[in-house]
């Protein structure tokens, strides 16, 4: 299980203190997520959702390392506010209002973290990630079957 490196700690750490709960509502998802809830991935980058509300004040909270500020992206199944940040060196995504196109063309309600999201420790961090149910269902919705299939097998928790 591919735990996060001290470079991921790291930034962790400075996500966690510069997005505090009680004023932004946000969760890690994506394979950090899943490697801190005992998945067997190995983490690359860190992505982070969060509500529309959320990516301004996240924006405003991470601007010195901003790498794009969050705007408008949508592709053939997502949009969602996507903004880029570099923290040390890791690629951190920041997805705001993220939605998914349902099978009739239209686009579903954005997702609220808090509804999908538990607390992870790890060392003296209190991480919120959201749950491998939510994700496994996400993921299937997307098209992503493989990855859906690895996440289901790892909720028993």
């Amino acid at each position: 299980m591919g735990l996060p490196s001290p470079a991921h700690l790291s930034a962790l750490r400075v996500l966690i203190a510069c997005l505090p709960l009680n004023e932004i509502n946000w969760a890690l998802t994506g394979s950090t997520s899943h490697a801190l809830q005992g998945v067997p991935v190995e983490p690359h980058d860190i992505d982070v959702q969060t509500d529309e509300t959320g990516a301004g004040k996240a924006a405003e909270a991470l601007a010195a390392y901003c790498v794009s500020p969050p705007c408008w992206t949508e592709s053939q199944r997502i949009r969602s506010l996507l903004g880029k940040y570099a923290i040390e060196g890791i690629e951190i995504e920041l997805m705001g209002a993220l939605q998914k196109r349902k099978p009739d063309g239209s686009w579903g309600t954005p997702t609220d973290p808090a509804e999908h999201r538990r607390i992870v420790p790890l060392e003296d961090l209190a991480v919120p990630v959201l749950t491998l149910e939510y994700e496994a269902t996400a993921y299937a919705e997307l098209g992503r079957h493989e990855r859906a299939e690895l996440l289901r097998q790892h909720c028993g928790y």
